[in-house]
């Protein structure tokens, strides 16, 4: 009898680490794959396609086609095929990318649009996307080159929600070595992007140069450091955030065309978490983001209150009367009255 050959250790490491992320869903889902044609997303539909009917889920491969270069439709096509020839139903979908926030974020944000559409045609439970550990590191490196704070630090999460769609990344402790030998020994032949080594883009320059750098300075390991960091920052957020839910419960109450929070059950409570839930507060209730800058002029209002006004904030402003703290929306007389009374 013919013994078998073993199998290659990337495939292997690659296919584990999709079988622990499938294996937490129910039986008869489905998935929606994000196959690029790269090597990480070629590596990750081979082993769905390996692991998923095992688990009796069903998995759909969706390729988008960003019109960004010459030559993409016939890109795509050739991705689907080979998503097709693992076994896999493929889609391609076409999109057009705007321009806000610069192009990779806007064809980011393009690109989840027509995975979560798709997900949401097939009641998909979750789309599956191929980001690695050095994915994962490059965009600590990102966070902490733009003083982000510790949310951009904390990277990627292993699942999160965009949307209103599931987004799954089982590949994030897993190199991108990994994922180029698994195709070659898989014999897939992935798709070198251009945009890849073009030095215009920051991911581009951190991928290319910084982290090489990093590796050649200070020792090998880096990106592996790095995305411990961000998986130990991530446990401190979640801790972080049980504390805030339940001290919320306590201390804000709604008001008249905002939310209220007691200024001395705020000023009771460490610098990090008081922060924390000044930023929670407006989020929340206002659906913006506030800079470090923003939350310790508010948290003065707090721990340095001596009579100052209220402080214009985005979508909102924040005003101390008594001993309260509250947030009202900004309203187009607010900001008319704004400009008006800082006129020359």
């Amino acid at each position: 009898m013919a013994l078998r050959e073993p199998l290659d250790p990337a495939v292997a490491e690659v296919r584990l680490a999709v079988r622990s992320a499938l294996s937490k869903m129910h039986v008869g889902t489905t998935v929606i794959v994000a196959v690029s044609g790269g090597a990480d997303s070629l590596a990750l539909a081979a082993a769905v396609a390996f692991e998923a009917p095992k688990l009796s889920i069903t998995a759909i491969s969706v390729t988008v086609d960003h019109s960004l270069q010459p030559g993409s439709v016939e890109v795509a096509a050739k991705a689907a095929d080979q998503a097709s020839a693992l076994g896999l139903e493929s889609r391609v979908v076409t999109v057009d990318v705007g321009h806000d926030g610069g192009p990779e974020a806007s064809a980011r944000s393009a690109r989840y649009a027509a995975l979560g559409g798709v997900a949401r045609e097939v009641s998909a439970a979750a789309v599956i996307t191929g980001h690695t550990l050095d994915d994962q590191a490059e965009t600590v490196l990102l966070g902490l080159a733009r003083g982000s704070g510790a949310a951009s630090l904390q990277g990627m999460a292993v699942e999160s929600e965009r949307n209103g769609t599931s987004i799954v990344r089982p590949l994030l402790e897993v190199r991108r070595t990994s994922t180029r030998a698994a195709c070659a020994a898989q014999h897939l032949a992935p798709w070198e992007d251009p945009h890849n080594d073009e030095a215009r883009f920051a991911r581009v320059r951190v991928r290319t140069t910084v982290l090489p750098m990093l590796e050649t300075e200070l020792g090998p390991g880096i990106a592996e450091a790095l995305a411990r960091t961000a998986a130990q920052l991530r446990e401190d957020a979640e801790a972080f955030d049980e504390m805030i839910n339940e001290t919320i419960e306590d201390i804000v109450e709604h008001a008249e065309a905002g939310i209220s929070v007691s200024a001395p059950a705020l000023a009771a409570n460490p610098a990090a978490l008081r922060h924390r839930i000044i930023r929670h507060v407006v989020a929340a209730e206002f659906h913006q983001s506030l800079t470090r800058s923003q939350t310790l002029e508010v948290a003065r209002l707090v721990t340095h209150w001596s009579g100052q006004g209220a402080i214009d904030l985005p979508g909102c402003q924040a005003r101390r009367i008594g001993n309260q703290l509250e947030f009202t929306a900004r309203t187009a007389a607010t900001t008319d009255s704004d400009e008006t009374s800082s006129a020359p």
